[in-house]
Order: structure tokens, then C-alpha cells, then sequence
């Protein structure tokens, strides 16, 4: 008898020894809009999923200028709510011992190529089975890319709503030559589509949200000879994208000389979207605001407008939104008049794909 009772207290102990890091004090603590940087950057579980927080810096002064600053001010007034909500869900996952990253490549392809280990998916699970699955796409500025703004914010929205997201961190600046980002795109379609049992999501059908330069990747993706049909994976449900970039005009140019210098093949970011919409394209609901100050730059009329009458021209389904207020570089959008439109996005993608 006295055996039976050691055997079982032993038993006791190694479950809750087991539950330790869950429920004891190594569990990561939650953050708040008046965490630091760098305080965001020591906490335990983004150390231990190693989710990417560098999204406003371009050059180590900034990382020094950005390290002291809080979340209330990374963030600004568009997408901190759903930012720091995305944080600490990440941060609970992690405590739960959920993945929240995954390799796009393999270590031995990393190995070869250094470069490739940039690229990321990070996993925000749904609350229930067989959810629906969406892949956001930020934009990019040179150096940087906004995995929390734009793609925090967007993706913890859509978990609010049940769906299984993934924020993709891709290469760029001087790594995106031979349509690096299109091929990490294609991978990462690729993975997540071979996860659907093991994560018990719905990857038929599935969006890609895309925004700014992240929305031209997408809008070159969903064409079949260039995109997902060249690479041999699933083709998108739907695109929601939000002030995408549809012909990089001027750019192409500076692109060429700096990222594909010598290359002269052809370039994702060479073409425009509109001249690669065709009758068997995926639906797309857009919007852009009319304040905003990075598209005009690239001749407006062969952004926005040019996607809306291709898109027409081809009889594909779509729902385009101009807002008043809606700058360029916004996620979720809260207190602009783009606030909610991810909402009725959607709802358009539910409709399009019900069949």
C-alpha cells in the first residue's frame, strides 16, 4: 500500500512539475501600451518565439532611438489596440507552448542561403477547429517590413472574427532580387497549406490580405501563369488588400539597378497588377483613402483606378472603397474612415468562396 501511495504521488509531481512552465513564474507577463521597446524585446516569450519587433527600424541609430519608446507611441493612434491585443496573444500562446513561428525554409536550405532564414510565418490559432485560414502580407519599407502594425493588428482582427492567421515576414531591399518575395510567398503558401491537418484549419480557399507593397506581391500571386500556378500551389480564395501598390512606376527602375543589377529577366515588382488580372482571377475587395501621400507619388491614376477597370474589364468579382481619411501605412484602421473595413472584407470573401 505505502508503494502504491509513493508511485501515485510521483505521478502527481511530474504532471505538475510538467504544468510549471504554464502556470508558474517562468509564464511571459502580458504587455501594455506603456511597455518600453526594449522591455517588449527581454519579455520571455517574444525571446522565445522569436516574433520579429524591428518594424521601424531602418538603421541602428533608430534602434537606439526606438528602444526607450513605448508601445502607445510604435504603434500610433491607427493600430495600437489590435497591435498590443496581437502581443499578448502571441505572448499566450507561447505560455500555452503553442507555436507561434515557423520556418518558411529548411535548415539545410538556410545553410546555403543565409538570407532565407528571415523569412517567417507567425501563427495566431483560431479558438475553435477547421477555421477558415488567411495570410497577411505587410508592406515594406526598404530595410523594414510591418509584421506588427499592419500585420499584428490585421491578424488579431481576424482571429476575433474565428479565422487561422499567419503574418508573413518576407526578404527584402538588397535580398529581393529573383523575385525572392514571390518565391517566399509561394513557400509560405506552400507550408501552410500542408498544415491543415496538423493545425486542424481550412486552407481551401483561403485570403491573402495584403497591404502597400505586400498588396503588389499578393496581386502578382493571383495570377495563375506568374504566380501560384508557375510555383504549383493553391490558388487564394480571395485578396483583401488595403492601399496596395499596383504598378510601382518610377521605382522599377531603382529596383532594377539595386536589387536585380545585371538581371534582366523579367521582375514581380515590374509588373502591374491590372495588366495581369484575367477572367479566372481570384476575388478582390480594395480600398485606399484620398489622403493618402505614397500613392500619388507613383502616378495615382495607374494604381487604384487602374486595378478597379481591370478588374471590371474581366467581369472579376470585386468591391473597391475610396475613403476620405485613410492614410497609407494603417492596419485595421482604427479612428480613420477605413475603421471596420476589414469587417465587410470578410463578409466578401465568406460570399465568394460559400459555393
Amino acid at each position: 500500500m505505502k508503494k502504491t501511495v509513493q508511485v501515485l504521488l510521483c505521478m502527481v509531481w511530474l504532471v505538475l512539475c510538467a504544468a510549471l512552465p504554464a502556470f508558474g513564474a517562468e509564464s511571459a507577463p502580458h504587455v501594455t501600451a506603456e511597455t518600453t521597446m526594449a522591455q517588449l524585446r527581454a519579455n520571455p516569450a517574444i525571446q522565445g518565439t522569436g516574433y520579429y519587433t524591428y518594424c521601424r527600424e531602418m538603421t541602428p541609430l533608430m534602434v537606439a532611438r526606438w528602444k526607450n519608446k513605448t508601445l502607445h507611441d510604435y504603434f500610433g493612434d491607427t493600430d495600437r489596440e489590435s497591435g498590443i491585443a496581437a502581443l499578448n496573444l502571441i505572448i499566450d500562446n507561447y505560455n500555452k507552448g503553442v507555436k507561434v513561428t515557423y520556418q518558411v525554409y529548411t535548415p539545410e536550405e538556410i545553410e546555403q542561403n543565409s538570407s532565407l532564414g528571415c523569412v517567417q510565418l507567425f501563427y495566431y490559432p483560431a479558438e475553435t477547429p477547421n477555421a477558415k485560414t488567411a495570410i497577411v502580407i505587410p508592406g515594406n519599407a526598404l530595410t523594414i517590413t510591418s509584421e506588427m502594425g499592419e500585420g499584428g493588428s490585421t491578424a488579431y482582427e481576424l482571429h476575433k472574427l474565428g479565422y487561422a492567421v499567419f503574418v508573413l515576414r518576407y526578404r527584402t531591399f538588397l535580398d529581393l532580387g529573383n523575385n525572392a518575395p514571390l518565391q517566399d510567398l509561394a513557400r509560405a503558401v506552400q507550408l501552410v497549406t500542408s498544415l491543415d491537418e496538423e493545425l486542424s484549419i481550412q486552407t481551401q480557399n483561403y485570403a491573402l490580405v495584403g497591404y502597400s507593397s505586400g498588396g503588389q506581391l499578393a496581386g502578382v500571386f493571383a495570377n495563375k501563369e506568374r504566380g501560384y500556378g508557375h510555383y504549383g500551389v493553391a490558388r487564394p480564395g480571395a485578396l483583401l488588400l488595403g492601399y496596395s501598390v499596383v504598378n510601382f512606376s518610377e521605382v522599377k527602375i531603382a529596383y532594377q539597378a539595386f536589387m536585380d543589377t545585371g538581371n534582366y529577366g523579367w521582375h514581380y515588382y515590374c509588373s502591374s497588377v491590372a495588366d495581369l488580372i484575367t477572367d479566372d482571377y481570384p476575388p478582390v475587395f480594395f480600398w485606399y483613402g484620398k489622403d493618402d501621400k505614397v500613392l500619388p507619388w507613383m502616378i495615382n491614376q495607374v494604381q487604384g483606378p487602374a486595378l478597379q477597370a481591370a478588374l471590371e474589364a474581366h467581369k472579376v468579382p470585386y468591391v473597391v472603397k475610396v475613403f476620405e481619411s485613410a492614410p497609407h501605412c494603417i492596419g485595421v484602421g482604427d479612428n480613420t474612415d477605413a475603421e471596420g473595413w476589414l469587417t465587410e472584407a470578410v463578409a466578401f470573401w465568406e460570399q465568394q468562396t460559400a459555393a
